[in-house]
């Protein structure tokens, strides 16, 4: 059946109701002439906004051939869908991972149905479009492709334009214009507190740089690490003049709510440890409405402990960013610096109504010496502190990240990390656990998503993670059934373990052994004596559900006008996982219960039924009266039966 046949016999369609432009609705409404043949008149809509009509002058941003075309791709609905793959899957019936293997843009748009703002952290190694990397992806930038998309006013000089940088070998606008479509579903998925890491090279990193900015907001960049990948000494081909040793990491913020989980430093008296007497008295004057107090070289003394106390001070060097925008710098530029030239070298200054460790001051010097130009501040141990090391859990003090890191080491002993073989970008679990203690250690129950798997060193990452803190974390992947050449030791390894010679295969091998291998350990573990009798540790979830991307179905006529439907050797329960994603009502992890064989599958109150021409009106009525119920317009015809339901049921495709 047809979406419009269902939709003219009065069956509510899944999906349909967004398909009206709420904008063009507003518009037609409101202002009725900015419409004109069903499109909008930017000029006149600039009219009525009070914006100059022939504004030339272009502003500052990111533009690539091909960006509408990759914007067009993104609001494009797939023609995929899923297709379970038991064989593959581990823990079917309990896990709550996910591995879905096709190319990632359709796996993008069929996840944003569930998952839209749920995925707390993403990590990616896109293409870094070099001349190693061969670019598998599908993405057709072509006319056809134009009017696929409605893209209409593309002119014969744009197509020349578009087919000569998308055929350019390792071309920055095809990489763009792949990227973009992937990088706005990957916004989308994302948490109002989610975060992205994305790995690449210096090949488009500035490229990368400005398409992050414009799709999650520059002022949503939190940092830019650098990670060390290969040894200083390390030899590489001596006709390159310069050694790269440094991938870089782009890291995005969905928007200003996400907080990353910084290193904690035990707050301690260590660093009070000075000790200021007044020998004589000082001179008393005035600064604004600010009270001070000066001491002459001579009429003071500062005296160092070996061991800290609160009772003493801490020194603070008044530079650098203290000088210029801290609030005890703007006191030193107005109370010490007017004063050195009358004062002389070597002056303390007792400045009133500061600080908070009660002491009701804040000792400053000046210069101690001509060639010097800067001062210190000495403070007590603020009051909030002094209580906090009282409590129990004592105080701490959170220390930024650093943004470099030295991964070397871990680079260079990955080759056979997780137990399989993998040279095409391969990145040490370490680094990646890094990243995710800096976003889901608090978060035991997070989605991690990866859309450029690989050999799958997310999902091992994860794994380990929530075998460490007992955590409930589940991963995402996604990769592309590339095919991986017979001389490649990752063909041979495939081979013998009776999988297809694809990389997606290595991504599922991966995770198995990796999953194994904790199960073994701890089983080890659980095998020694018990002497203070405590819990043994359970096995985290190990498992995953693998989904093959295939063709949607769709409607065929042969030669004689035949009408068939091809399906694609998809079974009912495939036919039910497709449902769930695409209503979007039910996590797709979950395993849905069989009502009616082959027919009828349901997961709380919501039923979903396929092959529904084979079951009876009681079936119809039984789900009817307890839930809410999905239909699959594929194996659904306009019978008698279903049509005294109609009102009741929502038609799915």
């Amino acid at each position: 059946m047809k979406e419009q046949e269902f939709m003219q016999a009065g069956y509510k369609v899944v999906g349909t109701e967004n398909n009206e432009n709420k904008l063009l609705a507003f518009l037609k409404e409101n202002f009725p002439s900015v419409i004109r043949d069903n499109e909008i008149d930017l000029n006149e809509l600039k009219a009525i906004a009070g914006l100059p009509i022939d504004e030339k002058v272009n502003g500052y941003g990111l533009n690539f051939v091909g960006r509408n075309f990759s914007r067009a791709k993104y609001a494009q609905k797939t023609a995929k869908e899923f297709r379970l793959n038991t064989s593959m899957s581990k823990d079917i019936d309990t896990t709550q991972n996910l591995v879905l293997k096709g190319d990632n843009l359709d796996s993008l748009k069929i996840l944003k149905n569930y998952y839209s703002g749920q995925i707390k952290c993403i990590y990616i190694v896109p293409p870094f479009n070099t001349d190693k990397d061969e670019f598998v992806y599908p993405d057709k930038f072509d006319k056809e492709e134009a009017e696929v998309l409605g893209l209409v006013n593309l002119s014969e000089s744009d197509y020349a334009r578009m087919d000569f940088s998308f055929k350019t070998q390792k071309s920055h606008n095809g990489w763009l214009a792949f990227m973009y479509p992937r990088l706005l579903l990957a916004r989308d998925l994302l948490s109002h507190d989610g975060v992205i890491f994305i790995s690449i090279d210096d090949n488009e990193q500035a490229n990368l740089k400005l398409l992050c900015d414009d799709v999650f907001g520059e002022e949503n960049l939190q940092t830019i690490l650098s990670i060390q990948v290969r040894y200083a000494d390390k030899s590489l081909n001596e006709e390159k003049p310069f050694k790269p040793l440094l991938e870089n990491v782009l890291v995005y913020s969905k928007s200003n709510q996400f907080t990353p989980n910084r290193p904690v430093e035990e707050y301690t008296e260590e660093k009070f440890v000075y000790e200021i007497s007044e020998i004589e008295k000082g001179l008393d004057f005035e600064v604004g409405n600010q009270q001070v107090t000066v001491f002459k070289k001579g009429q003071w003394e500062v005296k160092k402990h070996n061991t800290g106390s609160k009772e003493y001070l801490k020194e603070t060097w008044i530079s650098g960013s203290i000088y210029s925008t801290m609030s005890y710098g703007k006191v030193y530029q107005k109370v010490v610096e007017p004063r050195v030239i009358d004062d002389g070298l070597g002056c303390l200054y007792k400045v009133y109504g500061r600080g908070e460790d009660g002491l009701g001051y804040r000792y400053y010097t000046g210069p101690q010496k001509a060639s010097a130009k800067r001062g210190k501040m000495f403070s007590g141990m603020p009051l909030n502190r002094v209580e906090e090391m009282k409590s129990e859990e004592g105080a701490v003090r959170y220390a930024p990240i650093p943004t470099y890191f030295d991964f070397s080491p871990d680079f260079g002993n990955i080759s056979h990390e997780g137990g399989v073989s993998f040279n095409s970008g391969k990145k040490p679990i370490k680094m990646i656990k890094q990243f995710l203690e800096w976003t889901v250690l608090e978060d035991k129950n997070a989605i991690v998503l990866d859309f450029f798997a690989g050999s799958g060193s997310t999902g091992h990452a994860l794994m380990d993670m929530n075998n460490e803190d007992d955590g409930k974390r589940k991963f995402i992947l996604c990769q592309i059934d590339e095919p991986i050449k017979e001389d490649r030791i990752e063909y041979q390894l495939c081979i013998d373990n009776d999988l297809p010679p694809l990389i997606s295969s290595i991504t599922v091998l991966r995770l198995k052994r990796s999953g194994e291998k904790i199960a073994k350990d701890l089983q080890a573990e659980a095998r020694k004596p018990d002497l203070f009798g405590e819990d043994k540790k359970q096995v985290p979830d190990i498992g995953f559900k693998v989904f093959d991307s295939v063709e949607a179905p769709k409607l065929e006529v042969d030669e004689k006008g035949q009408i068939s439907i091809s399906f694609n050797g998809i079974d009912a329960l495939s036919r039910i996982y497709n449902m769930i994603f695409t209503v979007g009502l039910d996590e797709p992890t979950q395993v849905p219960e069989e009502v009616v064989k082959d027919c009828i599958y349901k997961i709380g109150s919501h039923y979903y039924i396929t092959n529904s021409d084979k079951i009876t009106s009681d079936d119809y009525s039984n789900a009817i009266k307890n839930g809410k119920v999905f239909i699959d317009g594929w194996t659904a015809s306009l019978n008698g039966t279903l049509q005294n339901y109609k009102e009741d049921v929502k038609i799915v495709f």
